[in-house]
């Protein structure tokens, strides 16, 4: 009886950690497999090597950002592997992988919007709110990461490890920071 008293007031004193975490789990391992479902139909590895839509679509945004800054960019299905070439002056600077086109990070981010979710209607328009937002920032970096490839090849790995993914993992702790304090439940 004595254990079973401690069980309860431990659990209820871990109560919303138990609550987040469940939450977070399962919100998270549902859009990661509804996203590799996406991806399975999506890209090809067989006979020929084909992106996802949404890899596409990120790599071919970054070439009008780039173009519309006036170089002479283009990009290119890899031939040997699921990623895309991009090329400055013809000059082949880097690939795009799955990775690059930021659905992982929105999950990521929507799972714990989710998980210290608010009301129903502040909860969705902060997920759908703050994944364009991380889309866009996430392009703006591909953008900025190319184009320091380009002037500074030696500084990739600084540039590609270290800089570029404290740009948006930063941006996306910062939209976390936002909600916990300003719309979240556990605000109130």
């Amino acid at each position: 009886m004595e254990c079973e008293n401690k069980l309860k007031i431990t659990l209820k004193k871990y109560k919303n950690i138990i609550n987040f975490l469940v939450k977070f789990f399962v919100s998270y391992f549902l859009l990661v497999a509804i996203y590799n479902g996406y991806l399975q139909k999506s890209q090809q590895k067989e006979s020929f090597y084909q992106t996802s839509s949404i890899t596409t679509a990120v790599a071919n945004q970054t070439v009008k950002v780039l173009t519309a800054f006036g170089y002479n960019v283009r990009v290119m299905q890899h031939d040997k592997e699921v990623s895309l070439k991009l090329f400055i002056e013809d000059k082949y600077i880097l690939r795009i992988i799955e990775g690059c086109n930021s659905v992982s990070l929105i999950i990521l981010f929507v799972a714990f919007i989710f998980s210290f979710s608010g009301t129903v209607r502040a909860t969705l328009l902060f997920s759908i709110i703050g994944s364009a937002l991380i889309y866009i920032i996430n392009i703006l970096r591909i953008v900025f990461l190319i184009l320091m490839i380009h002037k500074f090849p030696s500084q990739i790995g600084i540039l590609h490890d270290l800089v570029f993914p404290a740009i948006i993992y930063g941006f996306i702790f910062l939209l976390w920071v936002l909600w916990v304090n300003k719309f979240s439940n556990l605000k109130r």
